[in-house]
């Protein structure tokens, strides 16, 4: 269904371009061809078809174009849908701070294998 529409909505927009380009805002186009009084349809009624035409060709792609998202496959909604839901689930924030691994203790003594003496404010106050 959806397939149908869409060459309809193609159909309908070709028509509408062509009947826009018939036209002509100054009474030209092709209601000035048919000046002769022996034709059916005079300058004043190609103009009313030309209008009515063009009201027509319009209201048909509004109409189409909405009944077109209704018949949408489903299955090309939701694989949209999950592609952008896991491209946002999985982006990196650009003002994250790193984290890099801790830093090994300053304080340590150059021999890792013998501890700092123990020093308390209370024994550097006495001296």
């Amino acid at each position: 269904m959806y397939t149908l529409i869409t060459v309809l909505l193609f159909i309908v927009c070709i028509l509408l371009i062509l009947i826009v380009l018939v036209q002509n805002s100054k009474g030209g186009g092709l209601a000035s061809n048919f000046q002769s009084s022996n034709q059916i349809m005079g300058v004043r009624k190609t103009t009313d078809f030309l209008e009515k035409a063009t009201w027509v060709l319009a209201g048909a792609l509004l109409v189409l174009s909405i009944g077109g998202t209704a018949f949408i496959p489903r299955d090309a909604r939701k694989g949209a849908e999950s592609a952008i839901k896991d491209q946002i689930e999985n982006a990196v924030d650009p003002n994250q701070v790193p984290t890099f691994p801790a830093p090994a203790d300053t304080k340590a003594t150059p021999d890792a294998s013998t501890p700092a003496p123990a020093t308390t404010p209370a024994s550097d106050a006495k001296k």
